[in-house]
């Protein structure tokens, strides 16, 4: 196989939480993930490495808008100057106008945090942007790539499937696996942080994934993957969990602050349990790594719950 994949550390926050792919061929390449501008020089430095032109870099395919996977979408394209981004269509819109997400961005973190985590932001021409069905088969390299539509964690995630590769690449939408927490067998946890979070499809986007035809998985956080039907099981148990959380929402009266804190410590006992029969003890620096994707998880179930009232 002349198809060959390489795993970038975006360095996002630290090393093991965000990855960015580079997937080439004779030369033609394709990235999956642009992270943030901050992650740019390591981008460029993995097509060097690779030896792959810039302006053989034929697609950078975003799974979905948040800032993470995203928000670096616009460096990256003005750095590959015949490429062009792929996105869900209701992603599409945000990266071509991103103010929206900028401004919410800022309010949560604040002028100099939001600096420091994502750089600049700017708009993508509109012509440069191919918004993808589901189902829609993209040209590389003499074969094809597969769009998949995949609901639960963002109403605009889509994951792609390289045949050749025999992989699927599944933004947030098949976990976070974080390399640190692998010590001793799989740890996984789906993220359900706001604001779309629906736990029926986010257990259906399982399925899809796990049925997708393939055997490896590469996840935005982090890695390959190949123990699959492992992973879909402690992803299971979690959102099933999770949705039992966010119909207490539903049906309850409490506000969102009360309802966030209450599903956080929760979640936390539930992570400790799924953590001890992999065999990992969490020790009080994985709690520090897990305690950001623990606040954002229960709020992100506690806004959707409360949305969900009318």
């Amino acid at each position: 196989m002349n198809r060959q994949i390489r795993t970038i550390d975006c360095h996002y926050m630290r090393t093991g939480i965000a990855a960015s792919y580079l997937v080439h061929e004779d030369g033609e390449g394709y990235f999956v993930e642009a992270n943030t501008c901050h992650a740019l020089p390591h981008l460029l430095k993995a097509l060097e490495a690779e030896g792959v032109g810039r302006d053989r870099v034929r697609w950078i395919a975003i799974t979905h808008a948040h800032l993470d996977h995203a928000g670096g979408a616009f460096a990256l394209l003005d750095a590959c100057p015949q490429a062009m981004v792929l996105a869900h269509p209701r992603a599409a819109r945000h990266l071509i106008d991103p103010e929206k997400l900028v401004s919410s961005a800022k309010k949560v973190y604040g002028e100099r945090a939001f600096a420091e985590l994502y750089g600049d932001i700017r708009p993508i021409p509109a012509d440069r942007v191919r918004i993808v069905e589901d189902g829609e088969e993209i040209p590389f390299h003499g074969g094809v790539l597969r769009c998949i539509y995949t609901r639960g964690h963002a109403n605009h995630h889509f994951c792609l499937v390289d045949p050749v590769l025999d992989g699927i690449f599944t933004g947030d939408s098949f976990g976070l696996a974080y390399p640190v927490l692998q010590r001793n067998g799989l740890f996984i946890f789906p993220s359900t942080s706001p604001t779309d979070f629906d736990p029926d499809a986010a257990l259906n986007t399982l399925d899809k994934i796990a049925n997708a035809g393939v055997r490896r998985v590469f996840l935005t956080h982090f890695g390959e993957l190949m123990e699959i039907d492992a992973a879909r099981g402690q992803l299971r148990e979690i959102l099933e969990f999770s949705g039992m959380l966010y119909g207490e929402a539903v049906s309850g009266t409490d506000g969102f602050d009360p309802l966030a804190s209450r599903f956080d410590a929760e979640l936390k006992k539930l992570f400790e349990k799924v953590a001890l029969r992999a065999g990992l003890i969490l020790t009080p620096d994985d709690w520090e790594l897990l305690a950001t994707d623990l606040r954002l998880n229960a709020e992100g179930i506690a806004f959707a719950g409360i949305r969900a009232r009318g």
